[in-house]
């Protein structure tokens, strides 16, 4: 359990840390991307609706998942033909995810169990999430270069935290399985070793 948590984490940070490299090498490319992909993530909502409108057997569901599918198909459009507003709009919506997350993060350092290195990262991970988030949301119109710096710079800490929390875990999880052995009885670990 401990090893694939680790390994998760390790390769979330090293996939921020490439973000956060990318976007501070092109920001303008980095923002353009976001409107691009949040498009893509459009369209691709509409047609799943319009799936699940022809599959329904009945009237109201069918109209309500119509109804839904040309919003989204309305959504990607004004995204690619105005991708100004749109970069706007996405930094609301990463402020606010930034919040959240942050706060996740916050209240997850008092959970049980966690030690006084791991609950110090919790702490400080969230406090920088909710920070960027506020940052966002008190000033939208920063321009969508500043948020593509803004997002490099916290997808580097945020993956330096993640690093730092993924060997953290493992270490903690080494730990916890050397405990674990010096209880298993001397005959389980000569069988094994001979094997």
């Amino acid at each position: 359990m401990f090893r694939s948590l680790s390994t998760s984490l390790i390769v979330r940070g090293l996939l921020a840390l490439a973000i956060g490299i990318i976007a501070l090498a092109w920001p303008g490319v980095t923002v353009y991307a976001l409107v691009i992909l949040f498009a893509v993530f459009a369209f691709m909502a509409a047609g799943l609706q319009a799936m699940r409108a022809f599959s329904s057997d009945r009237a109201g569901p069918v109209i309500g998942h119509l109804l839904l599918g040309l919003a989204d198909l309305a959504a990607g459009v004004i995204a690619l033909a105005w991708p100004g507003p749109t970069a706007l709009v996405l930094v609301l919506v990463v402020g606010t995810w930034a919040i959240i997350g942050g706060l996740v993060e916050f209240f997850a350092a008092f959970g049980a169990g966690e030690s006084g290195g791991t609950r110090a990262l919790f702490l400080i991970g969230g406090l920088v999430t909710v920070a960027f988030g506020v940052v966002l949301l008190a000033h939208p119109g920063i321009g969508a270069v500043t948020l593509a710096l803004l997002f490099g710079m916290f997808n580097l800490i945020y993956g330096v935290w993640q690093l730092t929390l993924g060997i953290e875990v493992r270490r903690i999880g080494k730990t916890e399985l050397g405990e674990a052995g010096k209880k298993i009885p001397h005959s389980v670990f000569g069988r094994r070793h001979a094997a």
